[in-house]
């Protein structure tokens, strides 16, 4: 046998091997098996960790075919976040195409910080459901920050309960017996933790504002927090935006029982919904803090004064 001969040979056996490795990989991993299992995919998850799920739970037989597959079909963008009811019998390309149609679930995710108006637009704009329903039910500051599987066909009460099951879940009996030591009902824990939420972006920072809050609170000083204002403000047009960003002389004496600089003590209710680190910071405040007054700089970073005139100085030097 020449060179060229066997190099004809080898290439042969090459693109035949080649052929029978692809084949076998879109084959299903059980045809006559026709059971069916809920297959997640997270939201964000690259295409390699859902092919190597895949191969994992027994639904492909490999995951480089899987990836080849998806590229051939040019939907390799096109795979959704949610779960899937995925059987053996199903081949790659029926697996391909079916994470790329709609979902039984959906992920939704709600961030920390954000009021009841704020979630409902989120819910919104990914479920059948009317913002003003969501609001009308929704209970200010006990709507858990989270990403949610939530099912496509959730109603309205099914979704806050969801969100209101994780808040129980995460607001545990331990950090309402600690509250309690602190002299603090479950109900103060949250308005404070929504204050402190909305306050403090850095997480070494919102122990030591829940401290000054506290210290003021028990002092009977007024808590004097921007956030509140803006709350009771609502709904900026121009701005488009539940918080209004620069606050004016007039703004702080907003006639509402949530303006926290002409009324003393907590406002009436949260006013977002905190997250659960912005909860431990109230319950682990830091109460010996030898400061009264903090300011956040315009990147965040937030600068504490013992006095007023320190305050001030801070204020021109930092906001100016």
């Amino acid at each position: 046998m020449n060179k060229s001969t066997f190099l004809v040979l080898l290439f042969t056996v090459f693109i035949i091997g080649g052929y029978l490795y692809y084949k076998e990989g879109t084959l299903p991993m059980d045809k006559a098996d026709k059971s069916s299992k809920i297959f997640i995919v997270k939201s964000g998850e690259p295409l390699s960790t859902v092919a190597k799920n895949l191969s994992n739970d027994g639904l492909i037989r490999n995951k480089i075919i899987f990836y080849f597959v998806t590229k051939q079909l040019g939907i390799d963008k096109e795979v959704q976040a949610g779960d899937f009811r995925l059987s053996p019998s199903m081949d790659v390309y029926q697996i391909a195409k079916a994470l790329t149609h709609g979902t039984k679930d959906i992920w939704v995710t709600l961030i920390e910080g954000t009021r009841k108006e704020e979630m409902a637009q989120v819910i919104a704009q990914n479920m059948d459901i009317p913002e003003t329903e969501f609001i009308k039910e929704a209970t200010e500051g006990y709507l858990f920050p989270d990403t949610y599987l939530l099912p496509r066909d959730a109603t309205v009460g099914a979704i806050i309960k969801i969100l209101k099951n994780n808040f129980d879940q995460k607001f545990s009996a331990n950090l309402k017996q600690k509250a309690a030591a602190l002299g603090l009902s479950p109900r103060e824990v949250i308005i404070l933790a929504s204050l402190v939420e909305k306050e403090a972006r850095a997480s070494q920072d919102r122990p030591e504002v829940a401290g000054i809050l506290l210290k003021r609170l028990k002092a009977g000083w007024p808590l004097q927090i921007d956030a509140t204002v803006q709350y009771a403000l609502g709904y900026q047009p121009n701005e488009k935006t539940w918080w209004k960003k620069d606050l004016t002389t007039d703004d702080l004496k907003i006639d509402s029982p949530y303006n926290t600089y002409i009324n003393d003590g907590l406002p009436p209710g949260p006013i977002c919904n905190p997250g659960l680190a912005s909860i431990d910071a109230v319950i682990n405040a830091n109460v010996n803090t030898p400061y009264w007054y903090y300011i956040s700089d315009k990147s965040g970073r937030m600068h504490y004064a013992v006095t007023l005139e320190q305050q001030n100085t801070n204020a021109k030097k930092y906001l100016q």
